[in-house]
């Protein structure tokens, strides 16, 4: 199956694509400072740049995207054009996600992962309910990796 946009019109498609301040990373953002967290943003000193940091709390949120991180969800489809190449794409960004998580860890930082699907989509979290899971994550005691995973319900 052929591509429906020119090559210079996928191009702008593709550009147009955030990577910061997406509407799942703004929402996370505002129940955050609701509860009274303060943060940083995007900290480039840190492996994989990530969207939220909180540094009393010596904790950093991802606000993964469930197609570009290939989460196994209602939310992700495959394309059916060039599946090869995004099959690579997906696992290379999965793989380099697996190598910044464990750069953190071992830096001493509790890593919590929040997939997309848990603030949009038919099996989204309740804000409220969400709030007070992530909170308990933040100022728990235990870093058990399994449990700083925030998906769909």
């Amino acid at each position: 199956m052929t591509d429906v946009h020119t090559p210079e019109r996928r191009s702008r498609n593709m550009q147009a694509i955030r990577g910061k301040n997406t509407r799942p990373e703004v929402l996370l953002r505002k129940l955050l400072f609701s509860r009274g967290f303060r943060y940083r943003l995007h900290v480039s000193s840190l492996p994989g740049k990530p969207d939220i940091v909180l540094p009393k709390h010596r904790t950093v949120i991802f606000v993964q995207g469930c197609f570009w991180h290939g989460h196994d969800c209602h939310l992700f489809t495959l394309p059916q054009t060039r599946r090869e190449f995004w099959l690579t794409k997906i696992r290379a960004n999965q793989q380099r996600d697996q190598r910044n998580v464990l750069a953190l860890r071992s830096a001493g930082w509790r890593v919590i992962c929040v997939w997309e699907c848990a603030l949009r989509g038919r099996l989204k979290w309740d804000e409220g309910a969400l709030l007070n899971h992530l909170t308990g994550l933040i100022t728990q005691d235990s870093t058990d990796a399994a449990s700083l995973c925030i998906r769909h319900r």
